[in-house]
C-alpha cells in the first residue's frame, strides 16, 4: 500500500456488490443473493469459521475441511421454512460457499479448517488495483537494477554448498546454471515458488534438512489462473437501478478478518477513488453450471467487471478466477492444442458464462470477444506448475513449517523468501512476499555485523 501510494498506482474500491446466476444459467434474485453474501461475510459463517479455528486448532483434526464447517453451519439455518425450500436455499448456500477456491487456488473442499486462522490476513483497508503493478515492480527492482548483475534468461538447476575455507566457519554457497556454469557467493536467497520446491528437491546438495524438507511438502500449493476475454464494448456494463441493487458493505459489522479475496473483497476503502455512475456488480458468481457441456464436473466460474474501474483504468474486459481441477484443465487445454487454436477454444469454453450476462446477443459484434488473454501458471515449470501457498486437510503443524521454511538454511548461506514464507498476517499476499525478502536482507545484514 505504502509502494502503491508513493508511486501514484491507481487503487478501487470494488462496490462490494454481485450478481449471482444459478446453476440453471437463471440469473438468481438480487434479495437472495445478498442473502447469501451476508450469510457468509456479515459475521456470518467466515467469521465464525476464523473463531472456531483460531480457538480450537490444537483439537480440530486435520482431515477436517472448511467445506465440512460449512455443510455442518448450513444445518442449523432455514429452519423455519418448509423441508424442500430449506433444503434448496442450504445447497445454494453451499453453491456460494465455492467462492473460497478463488481465494486459495483449491477448492473449499481441499481448505484445512485446522489451519483456515492462517489464511487471515493484515487488518485494514483491502483495496484492488485498478491499473497493474509495473510502477510497484519498477520501485522495488529499482536499488538491483542499478547496483546488481542481473543474469536473464539463466536457469539454475543446483544448489550447492562448496568447501569450507579454511578462514571460514561455513561452506559458502554455489549456484549452479543449465549451461554448466558455477557461480560462488557469500548467501544465497531462494525465491523459488513453493511449487518449484516442491518439484525440485534434488537441485539442493547435501538434501535439504528432513524438517525443512518435510514443510515444503506439507504446505499445499494451489493452481489459480485467470483469464481475461475483452469485447470491443461492455455489453453487460447496464446500470442496476437503484431500487433493484443491493449493494451493502459485506461486513458493515466489521467482524470478519480480511482475507486474501480476489473475486468477493471486504473492508473496501471509502476513499480510495471517486465513485462511479452505477453499473453491473464488480464481480459474477455462476454456481455449478449444469448447462455447459465442457464443463461435465459443474466447476463453479467466477468474474470480475473490469469495466466498472475507474475512468483511467476502465476497459471492456471480464476476468475469469479459474482454480484447482478447472485451472488444470484448462492449462491441459491449452497445451495440448495448437496457439493459432487457443483464442477460439477458450472462447468457445467461456461463452456458455459470459452469454448469461445482460444484453448478450450472439449475432450483435460487440459481444464477440476481440481478444482472449489466459495466465495458464499451472503449464509454468518456473511457478511451479501453480499459484499460491495454501492450507490443506491433512495438515498438521502449518504454523511451525512456514517458520521453518522462513528459517532456511543460515549455516549453509541459503535463505528462503517468497509468500510461502510470510509473517503469518501476511501469507499467500504480495505484501508477505515483499515483507520475506525484506526480514530476509535484515537477517543477513545482521549476520554480518552491519
Amino acid at each position: 500500500m505504502q509502494i502503491a501510494r508513493e508511486t501514484k498506482t491507481e487503487l478501487h474500491a470494488w462496490d462490494e456488490e454481485q450478481s449471482v446466476v444459478d446453476s440453471k444459467g437463471e440469473p438468481m434474485d438480487r434479495a437472495e443473493a445478498a442473502e447469501y453474501g451476508c450469510l457468509l461475510w456479515d459475521d456470518g459463517l467466515i467469521a465464525a469459521a476464523f473463531k472456531y479455528s483460531n480457538e480450537n486448532c490444537k483439537t480440530i483434526p486435520a482431515s477436517w475441511s472448511l467445506y465440512d464447517f460449512f455443510e455442518e453451519k448450513a444445518q442449523e439455518l432455514f429452519t423455519d421454512l418448509p423441508d424442500e425450500e430449506a433444503k434448496r436455499k442450504r445447497r445454494r448456500l453451499l453453491q456460494a460457499c465455492e467462492m473460497w477456491g478463488a481465494y486459495v487456488g483449491s477448492s473449499v473442499q481441499r481448505q484445512s479448517l485446522k489451519f483456515f486462522w492462517l489464511e487471515e490476513c493484515i487488518e485494514g483497508e483491502n483495496p484492488f488495483v485498478a491499473g497493474t503493478y509495473e510502477k510497484i515492480l519498477e520501485a522495488v527492482a529499482k536499488t538491483a537494477r542499478e547496483k546488481a548483475d542481473i543474469k536473464l534468461e539463466t536457469k539454475v538447476v543446483k544448489v550447492l554448498s562448496g568447501e569450507k575455507n579454511a578462514d571460514d566457519d561455513r561452506a559458502k554457497p554455489i549456484i549452479e546454471t543449465a549451461d554448466g556454469n558455477r557461480l560462488a557467493f557469500d548467501e544465497v536467497v531462494c525465491t523459488m515458488p513453493l511449487g518449484w520446491l516442491k518439484r525440485n528437491p534434488d537441485a539442493f546438495e547435501p538434501p535439504l534438512e528432513p524438517r525443512l524438507t518435510k514443510a515444503i511438502a506439507s504446505i499445499g500449493y494451489g493452481t489459480l489462473d485467470k483469464v481475461y476475454i475483452t469485447f470491443p464494448e461492455a455489453f453487460w456494463n447496464t446500470p442496476v437501478p437503484k431500487s433493484a441493487s443491493s449493494t451493502t458493505p459485506l461486513d458493515p459489522s466489521n467482524k470478519t478478518p480480511n482475507v486474501t479475496a480476489t473475486t468477493q473483497p471486504i473492508h473496501q476503502p471509502s476513499t480510495t477513488t471517486t465513485p462511479k455512475k452505477q453499473n453491473h456488480p464488480g464481480f459474477t458468481h455462476w454456481l455449478a453450471p449444469t448447462y455447459s457441456s465442457l464443463n461435465p464436473e459443474n466447476w463453479d466460474q467466477q468474474g470480475g467487471n473490469l469495466a466498472a474501474l475507474p475512468s483511467s483504468t476502465a476497459h471492456p474486459t471480464l476476468l475469469f478466477y479459474i482454480y484447482g481441477p478447472c485451472a488444470v484443465h484448462i492449462a491441459s487445454l491449452l497445451s495440448s492444442t495448437p496457439a493459432e487454436e487457443h483464442d477460439r477454444m477458450l472462447i468457445e469454453w467461456f461463452e456458455p458464462y459470459f452469454s448469461r450476462l445482460p444484453n448478450y446477443d450472439a449475432s450483435k459484434p460487440r459481444c464477440r470477444p476481440a481478444g482472449v488473454l489466459a495466465t495458464a501458471w499451472a503449464n509454468d515449470e518456473f511457478a511451479g506448475y501453480g499459484s499460491y501457498c495454501n492450507f490443506q486437510v491433512g495438515l498438521e503443524e502449518g504454523d511451525r513449517d512456514i517458520e521453518v521454511m522462513r528459517e532456511g538454511m543460515p549455516e549453509r548461506g541459503v535463505w528462503f523468501a517468497g509468500e510461502h514464507t510470510a509473517p503469518f498476517v501476511a501469507l499467500g499476499t504480495s505484501t508477505g512476499a515483499y515483507w520475506a525478502g525484506e526480514g530476509i536482507g535484515e537477517r543477513i545484514v545482521k549476520a554480518y555485523g552491519l
